[in-house]
Formats: C-alpha cells, structure tokens, sequence
C-alpha cells in the first residue's frame, strides 16, 4: 500500500482559498483589520487657530476700506491707520488731558483684578455652602438668585449714596457682576456631579473636607471654568460702567474725556484696549480649562 503524503490543499473537497489582493471579496463572518488612515488631526489644529483669524481680518478691512473711502465719515468711524497714531502718541506722550495709555490700562486693570478676586472668591464660598447642604441652599441661594435679577447698572446711584464716588462703588460694582455667573454655574456643578462618587468617598473614608477637595470641587470643574469665563466677560462690562462714576484715571476716564472733546478716534482707542484686554483675559482661562480637563480632549476630537 502506498502512503499518501499529499497537504491538504490536496485534499478532496477541499475549496481553494482565495488569494488575497485587490480583488478579493469580503467573507460574511470575516471582519478584516483596520487600515490606518493617515493623522490629519495635527495640521488640522494647527491650522484651526489661523482659520479663525480670517473673519476679523476681514472686517478690520473693511473697517478701513468704509472709513478711508468716506462712505462713513472719519469724524464718526476713525479708520485704523488714525486709530493706531492716536495709540501711539497716548503710549509716548502723557497728556494733561487724558494721562497715558498705559498707566490708565494699568489702573483698570487693577480694579478688574480686585473687584473680580473679592466677588469670585465669595461667589465659589456661598456656592460651595449652598451645594452642599439642603440648609446652605436655603439660606443662601434665594439671595443670590434675587441679586442675578437686579439691573447691575441701575446699582449705581445707590453706590454712590452708600459708598461716595471713590474707588469703593467701582469695586463694589465689578465685584457683584462678576460673583453672579460664578455662583450659579458653579452651584449647578456641584449639583451635578454624580452621587456614586460621593458614596465612593464614604465607603473610602473620606472627610468632609477630602469629599469636597477631592471629590466635589473636580467634579464641577467643567462648569466652574465656563462660569469663570462668564464672569471675566461681565467683570469688564461693569468695569466699562463703573469707570463712568466720577473716574479721574482709567479707560473709562479717558473714554468721558474724548466725548468731552468730541474726539472719537480717542474713544475707539479706548474701546479696543477693553477689547484686548478682555480677550487675552478669556483666552487665558482657556488655556487653564485646556490643561485642567485634558481628559475631554477625547471626546471634542471624535
């Protein structure tokens, strides 16, 4: 007898297997691997930044285009080239008149910065009482969600009759506005955040204050970053405001004296710096948000 030494593709019955090529079919049952695609997500941030730029430049152009052609007059539109002289001489020269650029951006600076650290700091207090107790809630969040409905600018006579018109209603003013959006987002990040893990941090033994460090206050993260922002960007509209009051320094001092001599180009100068300053201060927290929660970046690239 002989032995048989054939393989199995030999075999009879035996289907032959298909060559793998370009033309092959797919089997039902047979899930074939993943090709990798070629990264497109780093020049895609890289670029995003740029692409965001393309609509400011564009009306800044325009802006320039609508002044210099005189379809607006320059007395009610300054174009840019007049704004950016007008800049240059507030920052070389200090006029008797409206000081220097700087030293008025250095002042309202600081009454951003004050008013906004004395209303944020209350704001995180009173939201942390009133989030974690039903008491706290009771005691504090009435008040404040009476205080959200008030008309921020009409508090101005009564600062003024309360405090004078020193420096004292300006921060009182900053202050309130900005306590507000903090208080309330993070009051509803609190409450947001899931009760299993409050239960994770008994069964672990956790203090009240290693609850509230390590459990709650990371947990409302996400919402007291955009409440942060929130205030930042009420906390200059109620600079802007309280600057009006009797103010002898600061941009708003030297907005009240440009409308005093009709000098609009002065006014626009004034404006863009609140705007530069407000957008840098966003933009700051956006990079505190972007490193702080660096695990949503998963979910905002899908």
């Amino acid at each position: 007898m002989s032995v048989s030494t054939g393989t199995s593709a030999s075999r009879r019955g035996s289907p032959a297997e298909p060559a793998a090529g370009a033309g092959s079919l797919p089997i039902a049952g047979v899930t074939a691997a993943p090709q990798a695609r070629p990264g497109r997500g780093a020049p895609a941030g890289r670029h995003r930044g740029w692409l965001r730029l393309i609509s400011p430049i564009v009306v800044l152009a325009l802006w320039q285009i609508i002044s210099v052609t005189g379809i607006v007059s320059q007395q009610k539109l300054p174009s840019l080239t007049t704004l950016w002289s007008t800049a240059v001489r507030l920052i070389t020269t200090t006029s008797p008149t409206y000081g220097t650029l700087q030293g008025a951006m250095a002042i309202s600076l600081e009454r951003v910065a004050v008013g906004f650290a004395i209303g944020g700091s209350l704001a995180v207090i009173l939201a942390v009482i009133a989030g974690l107790s039903r008491f706290g809630e009771n005691a504090v969040d009435p008040v404040m969600q009476a205080a959200r409905t008030l008309p921020l600018f009409g508090l101005i006579p009564v600062f003024i009759v309360w405090f004078g018109i020193g420096e004292t209603p300006k921060i009182t003013l900053i202050a309130l506005g900005a306590a507000i959006p903090l208080y309330l987002n993070t009051f509803a990040g609190i409450r947001g955040v899931d009760g299993k893990l409050a239960e994770l941090g008994q069964v672990l033994g956790l203090s009240r204050r290693e609850m509230i460090r390590d459990i709650m206050l990371p947990g409302a993260l996400p919402m007291i970053l955009v409440g942060l922002r929130q205030s930042l960007g009420v906390a200059w509209l109620a600079l802007v405001v309280a600057e009006q009051i009797n103010a002898n320094a600061g941009l708003g001092f030297i907005i009240n004296q440009g409308e005093t001599f009709l000098q609009q180009n002065v006014i626009f100068v004034a404006l863009f710096v609140y705007l530069i300053l407000g957008l840098l201060t966003d933009y700051i927290v956006r990079l505190i948000e972007r490193r702080a929660l660096t695990w949503r970046r998963g979910i905002l690239e899908t």
